[in-house]
């Protein structure tokens, strides 16, 4: 098989690339990324020589490079986006441009060459819930621009199905966590943080709640999608794993053997929703897939993977000590 992978070099891809190629020797995978903020092209330094991956650098609006690109390969698995959401709240237009102009582009290029597209999407579709859990079928009810984003592309890649009948897979997960995160997320920035002793930025009372799941469980769902997942369909990815902030920052700062007094109440964001959570019961029916790591496995695996790699834990950076960076200028 000849994979295209798009966004590559970000968190979520670039382990989803080095997992498939470290178990399926007969891959190929060509890699398709801007290097935009939240890529880095040492997280898959290991690869440069590797004959059965290639790193193509591009946008996945530039319809030329996409054909191209396409065409050469069975399918395409889309994890190309703008994704951080206190950035969408100071400027929605490169979320727009490439969750779902980039989307659009790849869309209507696999529908005219007949290949399998998998669109990587997310829990905040659903916006904040109460109680209980969003199923496939629940009501989208974004609450920032970048879930609304993400909420639109899915739209575009059901009615590309319903008018072409392409061939099309959406998967929505919860928060992910482990290797290669960009470093101002949560987790990481609280791991480069404490390793500084310096203060972390815990929004509001650090009362919101996720659904944790580590990136190679994950992975393991887009692959099983991929190869198994009916044309049409959509599949719920989550661990059953709801934790609060404040329980996750806390968790951290044990394993790191740091202090609680590092940890810092900050304004909240606008729109901050206050739970997700999904029901993965489908993927798991249809599909054979499990969650395989616990959080506390997770969370000391993560942790490790920074202290062992300095050039990403001494990242101190400005972007990494802003404690409410929606409010920071372009």
């Amino acid at each position: 098989m000849r994979l295209l992978v798009t966004g590559g070099l970000g968190f979520i891809g670039s382990n989803f690339i080095l997992k498939i190629l470290n178990e399926n020797k007969d891959v190929e995978i060509v890699n398709i990324d801007a290097q935009l903020d939240g890529s880095d092209i040492k997280n898959l330094s290991n690869l440069e020589h590797s004959h059965n991956y290639e790193f193509v650098k591009g946008n996945i609006t530039n319809k030329k490079l996409m054909e191209d690109q396409i065409t050469k390969c069975d399918a395409v698995v889309n994890f190309a986006a703008e994704s951080f959401v206190d950035r969408s709240i100071n400027d929605a237009n490169p979320f727009l441009v490439s969750n779902i102009r980039g989307t659009y582009t790849i869309l209507d290029i696999v529908t005219k060459f007949n290949k399998r597209m998998i669109q990587i999407s997310t829990d905040e579709v659903f916006g904040s819930l109460q109680d209980g859990s969003a199923f496939e079928t629940s009501r989208f009810n974004p609450s920032n621009p970048y879930a609304a984003t993400k909420a639109s592309a899915e739209l575009l890649v059901m009615s590309y199905f319903q008018t072409y009948d392409s061939d099309v897979v959406t998967t929505r997960c919860t928060n992910n966590y482990g290797p290669r995160q960009f470093v101002e997320k949560l987790i990481p920035k609280t791991i480069v943080l404490a390793n500084k002793d310096k203060k972390i930025p815990v929004y509001g009372k650090g009362n919101n709640i996720r659904d944790w799941i580590f990136v190679d469980d994950h992975c393991d769902a887009v692959l099983m999608s991929l190869l198994n997942g009916k044309k049409g369909s959509s599949y719920n990815i989550s661990a059953n794993n709801e934790v609060d902030n404040m329980t996750v920052v806390r968790k951290i700062l044990d394993v790191m053997d740091k202090s609680e007094d590092l940890i810092e109440f900050v304004e909240d964001r606008p729109g901050h929703d206050f739970r997700y959570s999904l029901n993965s019961k489908k993927i798991s029916d249809e599909l054979g897939w499990k969650r395989n790591t616990n959080f506390d496995e997770g969370i000391r695996k993560t942790v490790q993977w920074y202290l062992d790699n300095p050039e990403i834990l001494n990242d101190v950076s400005r972007t990494v000590l802003d404690s409410t960076p929606w409010k920071s200028s372009n």
